[in-house]
């Protein structure tokens, strides 16, 4: 099957998305004041300053250093601004580091190199392709800011807003998806690196699968659906829960980071995390706020093993991650490729929960014009999904320029899929494989559930 090859990229459409990303990256950090920089220590976090030098650095390296041959803005600085020769907790020593003023300026001063060279320079298709790579890295963690926000308790970001833009109507149930053969993945040549079908190297190369028939939720789960689980004593009930599981509740414990500190209830979970009972009703933590749980939108900030004991309880399980694609897309051989859900248009407003304006507060049912060819909703944004699949390469996978982008998540990681709402529009598809380990729960992740 030949790919579907969208409109070429241009050095206009790049210099668009990297001013976009850089305008995002410094609402971030620029809205938080001086004694917020100090973020409390948690791994799943980095501080706020080291994420910009890290993103600026990475263009160092990806288009000056690779492209140029030239070298670093301040070479003393690269190995603490490289996630892999500085240890994570030495990210939070100050003392290492330049202040807010200082990254601010070297993170201005490369994304105006990284302009200037876009407008001044031939862009061939290696150029697009690594600039489009350090615009991507960068919105990794701008989400990444933005959970961040959430797990030590800060507002929301700036951009975030209350607005429903795309109501819809309960669907509920499940779709039925036929036995069949299906394209999964995006292509592996680099003749696609400069047009819009750009993947990562865990995307590629496309293939086909045969699977069997199979049903799966139109929704995702929904707060009042695992409230349900809560209520019904889930967490204590180790049938549910498999070995795992058993062992992330005999060591997990609430951890709630607070201003100035971190405080640990030395229990085990018996809810989600950010969630508490309160004045005679859950609640949810929601940024800085505490808010009554909202019953229609989905769970989030869920680990694999409580969306596992939740699919025990309920007689259900979780989707492969062939059968989450397949469900999404609909991609079959000899047929025009689908990107999205909704087809190949890139996703706004009006399809998605995405670039971290609605934040997760949307009702499940809602993007009714984003469904997939079999009526499933909101397969793009909202949550990152859980699926029962392990994260490893596809059949003849080849490293990419970073040889880092995958590589070391292969294994002991689980596939998720979808985006979530903190996710950026430019860097999501129905093919993009994101990789957590089981115990995460901190990331913007939920799950939907098959019948089995």
């Amino acid at each position: 099957m030949q790919p579907l090859h969208l409109a070429r990229i241009t050095p206009d459409d790049l210099l668009r998305e990297l001013e976009r990303t850089r305008e995002r990256t410094r609402a971030l950090i620029t809205a938080l004041p001086e004694d917020k920089l100090d973020v409390p220590y948690h791994p799943g976090v980095n501080p706020p300053l080291w994420e910009m030098g890290h993103a600026a650095f990475f263009y160092e390296v990806f288009v000056f250093n690779l492209l140029d041959g030239t070298p670093s803005f301040d070479p003393a600085m690269d190995d603490l601004w490289d996630s892999f020769h500085v240890d994570h907790r030495d990210r939070w020593n100050r003392d290492l580091f330049p202040a807010r003023a200082e990254t601010l300026a070297y993170f201005d001063t490369i994304y105006d190199r990284v302009a200037d060279r876009i407008r001044s320079q031939p862009v061939d298709d290696r150029t697009l392709y690594l600039n489009r790579y350090g615009i991507f890295h960068q919105n990794m963690h701008i989400e990444s800011l933005i959970w961040c926000r959430q797990t030590v308790g800060y507002p929301a970001p700036p951009d975030a807003d209350g607005a429903r833009p795309a109501p819809g109507a309960p669907v509920g149930g499940d779709a039925e998806i036929p036995a069949g053969r299906w394209v999964i993945g995006m292509p592996g040549a680099s003749e696609a690196y400069a047009d819009a079908d750009f993947a990562f190297d865990n995307e590629k190369p496309r293939f086909e699968v045969e699977l069997d028939g199979f049903a799966i939720s139109r929704e995702p789960v929904s707060n009042d659906q695992f409230r349900a689980f809560v209520e019904d004593g889930g967490y204590d009930k180790p049938e549910f829960w498999s070995f795992g599981g058993r062992k992330w509740l005999r060591t997990e414990t609430d951890v709630s980071l607070v201003h100035g500190g971190q405080h640990r209830d030395l229990k085990a979970p018996k809810h989600p995390l950010y969630w508490r009972w309160h004045e005679n009703q859950w609640q949810q933590r929601w940024f800085d706020r505490w808010l009554p749980l909202n019953g229609e939108a989905p769970v989030v900030h869920l680990s694999y093993w409580e969306a596992e004991a939740y699919c025990n309880w309920a007689g259900r399980r979780l989707p492969t991650e062939y059968e989450w694609e397949v469900a999404a897309l609909g991609n079959r051989p000899g047929e025009a490729f689908r990107r999205f859900p909704w087809g190949n248009q890139s996703p706004d407003r009006q399809l998605a929960d995405l670039d971290g304006q609605g934040l997760g507060r949307y009702p499940v049912y809602d993007f009714p014009q984003a469904d997939s060819p079999f009526g499933c909703r909101q397969m793009i944004g909202g949550v990152w999904e859980w699926t029962s699949s392990q994260f490893f390469p596809y059949d003849g996978f080849k490293v990419d320029m970073y040889p880092f982008m995958s590589t070391l998540q292969f294994g002991d990681h689980k596939v998720t899929r979808g985006g979530s709402c903190a996710t950026s529009s430019c860097l999501i598809r129905g093919t993009y494989r994101q990789a957590y380990l089981p115990e995460r729960n901190d990331a913007f992740t939920g799950f939907r559930t098959c019948a089995r």
